[in-house]
């Protein structure tokens, strides 16, 4: 049997083992949260190197991509530090592909027809391929970078402007303590409702689950979700209060939405080459094999 672990800064009250086949072959998938422990998480990427098939690095990012061009968050890569044997990989590889095809899979099927949605991408920048796919396709769209990863009242309207704040801003930003830009640990269930008018505009509110329930109004009557990572205990809270539609860009295992980060895991040890030499073709050649879909909730 194969062993994916997701070892993450959140919160531990979120963790889950579960086990699935992929391709004919048994999977061990474990998520293990540190309560945003840097420490711990060093410990434990030290304790299973070599002991499992691949990492996963959770409630964080190591790398940022816009377009061609890639950042990287030395903080989270230096976590890793003790991973001299284990493959890893946070999820970026995979979100540029899987999450551009969930896009125009659900608007060429018909699931969601973008065109006649305002969306609220709450961060483009930890997931570009969703907000390219996204910008090409919706009636309107909001970035909400500056407002929710830097608290910032300044909406984002355009792709062009992701772009060059990016540029402009990621080598400064991401200097910054990983704690101030993301939630970790305990904070992950905060909800503190913020910028609320751009939640109630939005009939799409898409991007990371953590950073969108974080700041948004209880009530969410009618309104679509894309997103993932999430548990049973949020399905039923969003439904609660009154989310129409949730769509998982993961599958979802035992109740649970897992990472990319997990995903990607998986199929780097399917495809059994070293993370840096996979293309988003290899990724989503496997994909298709897969037959992977979406998962919709209503």
């Amino acid at each position: 049997m194969k062993r994916v672990v997701s070892i993450s800064l959140g919160s531990s009250s979120r963790n889950k083992k579960v086990n699935a086949t992929f391709f004919g072959e048994e999977f061990e998938i474990e998520r293990i949260g540190t309560d945003g422990d840097m420490n711990r998480f060093r410990q434990m990427v030290a304790e299973l190197d070599g002991k499992v098939d691949a990492f996963g690095v959770g409630g964080t990012d190591i790398y940022v991509y816009v377009r061609e061009r890639r950042y990287v968050l030395n903080e989270i890569l230096h976590l890793m530090d003790n991973a001299k044997k284990t493959p890893f990989v946070d999820g970026s590889g995979l979100k540029n592909t899987l999450e551009r095809e969930t896009v125009a899979f659900l608007q060429d099927t018909g699931i969601v027809d973008f065109s006649q949605k305002n969306v609220l991408l709450v961060c483009a920048v930890d997931r570009f391929g969703m907000a390219e796919a996204l910008a090409k396709r919706a009636k309107s769209i909001v970035f909400g970078d500056l407002m929710f990863n830097l608290g910032l009242p300044f909406p984002v309207r355009s792709e062009k402007t992701v772009k060059v704040l990016a540029t402009l801003l990621l080598p400064v930003v991401l200097r910054l303590p990983y704690k101030w830009l993301y939630p970790t640990g305990d904070k992950q269930g905060r909800n503190t409702p913020k910028f609320s008018k751009f939640y109630a505009d939005a009939d799409v509110i898409a991007g990371d689950f953590l950073l969108i329930n974080r700041f948004a109004p209880v009530d969410l009557r009618g309104k679509i979700i894309l997103t993932n990572t999430t548990t049973e205990e949020n399905v039923q809270e969003l439904k609660r209060r009154g989310v129409f539609q949730l769509i998982t860009t993961t599958p979802v295992i035992d109740g649970r939405s897992f990472g990319t980060n997990v995903m990607e895991a998986v199929l780097v040890t399917i495809l059994n080459k070293p993370p840096s030499e996979l293309t988003p073709e290899d990724y989503f050649s496997k994909l298709k094999e897969l037959d992977w879909k979406p998962q919709v909730q209503t």
